[in-house]
């Protein structure tokens, strides 16, 4: 049992309802292939989002066995409310009593679904946040720390990702040489003031559901012939990546940024069923931002999560160049543009 949830093992179960907003996040270092159950092969490192948030309330009722209803933008979602039961049942070990909950769900994303930003990572880190204090309401715990690294725990067995959204700025989840690095929580990171406020532009280059899922992705590592080199390149890239961001090195981090891009989708490509999320007009904004960088020595970076949209990131105070080139040579490759930064995380509401 996690000495986490353990002083919550046995609670007598109270009405409680609990709102929470919390962003997405976008992996500078990938996450891709697992040791065992939501324990990952190799530590990452996120960036928090500002504007991309998803805004949940939940409220928890004594019950004669469990049960879930959620509604998405106030319609029913059959297929999330499933999952969240799934998740709670998974938890009973630790919680018995949860078994015993009716639980209602209203949630909201400031961001369409299948925009390429990850909306189980901010739609399950604010889930896990109300049942964090849900939690807390009933067994109460006044120290913050722990509080943020409950609600991280709980997130990771929900969405791994989802687990560096309860920390603002730069976060960390994975076993490493930095101090109280775990594979079973993320932690905040600090890096150097100058690369505290990023830009994080987002181009939708299709907004079309993916033909292969992030969970059977991670699943194909088990068997991949690379998959220990590529753990190992993450590993290299996750320290060289932290040491970058603290030194203030944005060019650094930058190439860190699309070598761990294009090693995502590399995995994919020679995967023992290769498949691949990308799409021509991916390709061609790529060129086309390699382009813009060598013609122009402008600090502009991409990086991509497990699909074909693109999220460019920059320093603020390039914003205004780099927006121009974006809406003049970009926008015409793209469905939709998401302007987006780095965020402070999470808020109770």
């Amino acid at each position: 049992m996690s000495q986490l949830l353990a002083p919550f093992h046995s609670v007598t179960i109270q009405d409680f309802e609990s709102s929470w907003t919390s962003p997405a996040n976008i992996a500078f270092v990938k996450y891709w292939g697992k040791k065992s159950h939501q324990i990952p092969a190799n530590p990452s490192l996120s960036m928090t989002l500002s504007e991309c948030t998803t805004t949940t309330k939940t409220k928890f009722q004594a019950a004669n066995g469990l049960t879930v209803r959620l509604k998405l933008n106030g319609k029913s979602e059959e297929k999330f409310a499933t999952k969240i039961k799934d998740y709670l049942e998974s938890l009973q070990d630790e919680l018995p009593w949860i078994l015993n909950l009716s639980v209602e769900i209203e949630t909201s994303n400031t961001f369409p679904h299948g925009a390429g930003i990850a909306s189980s990572a901010s739609g399950l880190s604010a889930f896990a946040l109300t049942l964090t204090e849900y939690l807390t309401h009933l067994k109460s715990d006044t120290e913050e720390t722990l509080f943020y690294k409950r609600a991280s725990y709980l997130s990771r067995l929900a969405s791994g990702s989802a687990c560096r959204s309860v920390y603002g700025g730069f976060t960390s989840w994975g076993d490493s040489a930095l101090p109280e690095s775990s594979d079973l929580f993320a932690t905040s990171l600090k890096v150097h003031p100058k690369l505290a406020a990023l830009r994080d532009t987002v181009l939708v280059i299709s907004s079309e559901e993916k033909t292969i899922s992030s969970r059977s992705g991670h699943g194909r590592m088990n068997e991949h012939f690379f998959a220990e080199a590529r753990y190992s390149q993450a590993r290299d890239n996750f320290s060289r990546c932290i040491s970058a961001l603290q030194r203030g090195e944005m060019d650094d981090v930058g190439m860190i940024l699309e070598a761990e891009a294009l090693a995502l989708h590399a995995m994919m490509l020679t995967s023992p069923e290769p498949y691949t999320l990308l799409k021509p007009n991916t390709l061609s904004a790529i060129n086309a931002i390699w382009d813009f960088r060598k013609e122009t020595n402008l600090p502009l970076y991409f990086t991509l999560d497990a699909g074909p949209n693109l999220h460019l990131i920059y320093p603020e105070s390039q914003k205004n160049k780099i927006t121009t080139f974006i809406s003049h040579e970009l926008a015409p490759l793209t469905e939709n543009i998401i302007h987006d930064k780095t965020g402070i995380g999470p808020k109770k509401c």
